[in-house]
């Protein structure tokens, strides 16, 4: 049984991903103050019966309902990461450890351990990876500039994003760019 009112989602990561988990909520009359991406504030506990039906209906999309503490930080931190790089969110002078560490209210040295024992990388890595996807996807809009790029992206410079970028796809962003047909994974296959 749902207690705490709310509800953490996994595989929620876009925008789209939201308004299906409005619908399947709407439809199943559940009723919710507010979703954001990977969360959700019901209005009221739900019981067993209606936590099971849930779990399925979110499912059949490809969503996945968490209930367990460890896979519940592991979802809030790559939700975090994936607004902060991919949509903008969270723009901060803080580093990324002070960020995650207030976000959820543990010392990152524990937050730390706890996802590379998950998911077998460091969240350094895992928002290495997040942001050379989205260096990738403004790299093939051609509409913003290396300088530009790394700038939206809060590289240090140019150069250290361009290390990155060809430490992780073995190629430069310039011969990225130069592809026909670039590769590009979705933001939820990253690790």
């Amino acid at each position: 049984m749902i207690n705490n009112k709310v509800v953490i989602i996994k595989n929620m990561v876009c925008p789209r991903c939201v308004d299906t988990v409005r619908d399947i909520l709407t439809n199943s009359q559940i009723l919710y103050n507010s979703i954001e991406l990977g969360r959700v504030q019901l209005v009221n506990n739900i019981n067993a019966e209606k936590e099971q039906f849930l779990a399925e209906k979110l499912s059949e999309k490809g969503f996945e309902l968490l209930n367990d503490k460890e896979t519940k930080l592991i979802n809030q931190i790559k939700t975090f990461i994936i607004e902060k790089v991919h949509y903008g969110k969270h723009k901060s002078n803080q580093n990324i450890s002070a960020e995650l560490s207030k976000l959820t209210d543990k010392e990152y040295s524990a937050i730390s351990k706890t996802f590379s024992k998950v998911e077998g990388l460091t969240i350094e890595h895992y928002l290495m990876y997040q942001k050379i996807e989205k260096v990738k996807e403004l790299l093939s809009y051609d509409e913003l500039n290396l300088t530009e790029i790394a700038l939206e992206l809060e590289y240090s410079s140019t150069a250290h994003l361009s290390n990155q970028f060809k430490k992780v796809t073995g190629m430069t962003p310039s011969a990225f760019k130069k592809l026909t047909d670039k590769p590009r994974s979705s933001i939820d296959d990253i690790k």
